[in-house]
């Protein structure tokens, strides 16, 4: 989706217009004489004449010349910013506008689809931490002008990016940000406007969840927050913690897949517990991010880890996410998951590096790469036999015309929702350029097994390199 881009609005000021002579008015005639020898009164009046643009005039141009390809021109709106409106209070001003339009974009991202956490994410993606921090600051402003209802889940997005007010008056938020990173006035500006132009022009994105202020915002119900009191998400967090710290892959090994069956059974659970009510939930959804380095083969695990646990996954490549669908329970799973498990391929992506051969470390990156995706398709599989079997128990249990039917027609919600929300998604075709680095990653998703109910030995993942 291409990024709105606002024109760039001409240059306001303005010159008196004059004739390099004027007529002295003298008995005589007609005596030309230079301008130059007018009195110091009248050139001062027509100073007076000329207006000092206004704070949110010298925002909107800074902001125009930045969105250009002259730097230059750039460089004196930002100038010009820093003089500001030649009122005593002119620089405060200036920071009061720069404020209000950040508020104003914020506000017009909501009903885009974008929310709190996915702003703070691009900011800093884009950007950089330091201009992150601001935009929290306008985000806290903007809640309090946020109209109701403001859904539960919105502030504790908000709480977790420590977005709230901590000042008396919203004109120092801009000084008072730039002396807690440490930027100078100028340096302030010019990142200021950076993030403007970075907001305004981001594109609209899938609407998840009623954004406040809409029609069904006091409703919603939790999708994948992950921070649920439930004594089973505890249990599979603690799980996941010890699989991360330990350093013996036979121990992951368990833990992991334990996890990972706890989390089968609890969505058989819901499943079958939604089934019994009239709700007429739909499909949640939730973005995960895909940060450089190597943001494929993260979208690739994002991608095993949904389809084993019943969600559907599609890769903005450009914005740095992917969006999980799916229903709350699992969504909670995925997120947990893939966070874990990318700390896991990670590490052993490391360990991986420090095995590898004499001279073989000229091409590291496509090696780690083919590595990573290796590793997320091999983990992918053995997520997917964890869960069937879970589902077979669940079947000899609460009766196979019981199970299946339910579990059907929560599958196909997700793909009716995946069709509604992104119709015209493409697939992305897998490449692998590295064999040693492949084997490797297929090797350590094979050490990090999930396989925890059938006795069935690793299968290697078959895969072609690429020769170039």
């Amino acid at each position: 989706m291409p990024p709105e881009s606002p024109r760039a609005s001409p240059d306001t000021s303005r010159r008196a217009a004059t004739s390099p002579f004027h007529d002295s008015g003298t008995t005589n005639g007609m005596i030309m004489e230079p301008e130059g020898a007018a009195e110091p009164e009248k050139a001062a009046e027509r100073e007076k004449e000329v207006p000092m643009p206004d704070a949110d005039e010298l925002v909107a141009n800074a902001l125009a010349a930045v969105r250009g390809t002259d730097v230059r021109q750039a460089e004196r709106q930002l100038d010009h910013l820093m003089v500001g409106t030649g009122a005593a209070d002119g620089t405060t001003a200036v920071d009061a506008a720069l404020l209000r339009r950040l508020v104003r974009g914020l506000g017009r991202l909501w009903p885009r689809g974008w929310q709190p956490v996915d702003v703070d994410r691009i900011t800093s993606r884009r950007l950089d931490a330091r201009s992150a921090q601001l935009v929290r600051d306008a985000m806290a402003v903007q809640r309090r002008e946020q109209a109701e209802p403001v859904p539960a889940w919105w502030d504790e997005q908000l709480h977790e990016l420590a977005a709230e007010v901590r000042w008396d008056d919203d004109r120092g938020v801009l000084a008072g940000w730039s002396a807690r990173v440490g930027l100078d006035r100028a340096d302030a500006l010019r990142a200021a406007v950076d993030i403007l132009a970075l907001v305004e022009s981001l594109p609209p994105i899938a609407v998840l969840r009623p954004p406040p202020g809409t029609t069904g915002a006091a409703t919603a119900r939790p999708a994948g927050t992950g921070r649920s009191g439930s004594p089973m998400l505890d249990r599979v967090r603690a799980l996941l913690a010890k699989a991360e710290s330990t350093t013996f892959p036979a121990e992951a090994e368990a833990l992991t897949g334990k996890a990972q069956e706890l989390i089968a059974r609890h969505s058989i659970d819901e499943a079958l517990l939604a089934a019994g009510s009239e709700r007429g939930d739909l499909p949640g959804g939730v973005r995960l991010g895909t940060d450089a380095p190597y943001a494929g083969a993260k979208a690739l695990l994002v991608q095993e880890v949904a389809a084993a646990n019943r969600c559907e996954a599609v890769w903005s490549d450009d914005l740095g996410f992917a969006t999980v669908l799916g229903w709350p329970a699992d969504l909670v799973a995925v997120e947990l998951l893939y966070t874990s498990l990318l700390v896991q391929a990670t590490a052993a992506m490391l360990r991986g590096r420090a095995e590898r051969r004499p001279g073989a470390g000229r091409r590291t990156r496509v090696w780690d790469e083919s590595f990573l995706n290796a590793f997320a398709l091999r983990i992918g599989e053995r997520l997917r036999a964890t869960t069937e079997a879970a589902d077979r128990a669940a079947a000899e249990t609460a009766g196979p015309e019981r199970l299946l039917p339910v579990l059907a027609a929560r599958g196909e919600a997700v793909r009716e929702r995946l069709d509604t929300l992104f119709p015209g998604v493409t697939r992305h075709r897998l490449s692998v350029r590295d064999a040693e680095g492949w084997s490797s990653g297929t090797s350590a998703a094979d050490r990090a097994s999930l396989d925890v109910g059938g006795g069935r030995s690793p299968r290697q993942v078959r895969g072609r390199p690429d020769p170039r």
